[in-house]
């Protein structure tokens, strides 16, 4: 049984999110971090395409533009999923998990690619014995996807 959607039950230093206007993010359990785990599966597939992480901003965003936003841990700020490669998300459906720690982007992904290896997924490996297998193809070689 999950635990009342009360102030005191958030985590250290994960303040409410209230502003006018913002309150369907009051449910949202970001972590001590402003965190959360963000999930983006394919509308019409249902295949899980990535994980990431969002805050509030990232979600606002998301949703006022209904394209997918997420918060890059590694660079410090916003990523804008296809800002680089042009493989964009957009996001026909938002979902809140019933403990409000995780979201759902159900997106229908340009170019099928969501990965940034060239594959349709970033779960492309399954665990053979004791070794994890590439299973998925390479749809298109990363080098001519991201110009550097």
């Amino acid at each position: 049984m999950s635990k009342p959607d009360l102030p005191e039950d958030q985590p250290p230093g994960a303040e409410r999110r209230s502003r006018p206007g913002s309150d369907w993010l009051d449910p949202v359990r970001f972590d001590a971090h402003g965190l959360v785990a963000a999930i983006a599966q394919d509308a019409d597939s249902g295949r899980v395409l990535m994980i990431a992480w969002v805050n509030a901003e990232a979600l606002r965003e998301t949703a006022a533009s209904g394209f997918a936003v997420y918060w890059s841990r590694s660079r410090g700020r916003l990523w804008r999923k296809g800002e680089e490669s042009g493989h964009r998300q957009q996001v026909v459906e938002l979902r809140l998990d019933c403990d409000g720690d995780a979201v759902l982007y159900r997106v229908r992904q340009a170019g099928g690619i969501a990965c940034h290896t060239g594959r349709e997924s970033c779960f492309y490996r399954r665990l053979a014995g004791s070794h994890w297998q590439s299973v998925d193809p390479v749809l298109k070689d990363p080098e001519l996807i991201y110009k550097r």
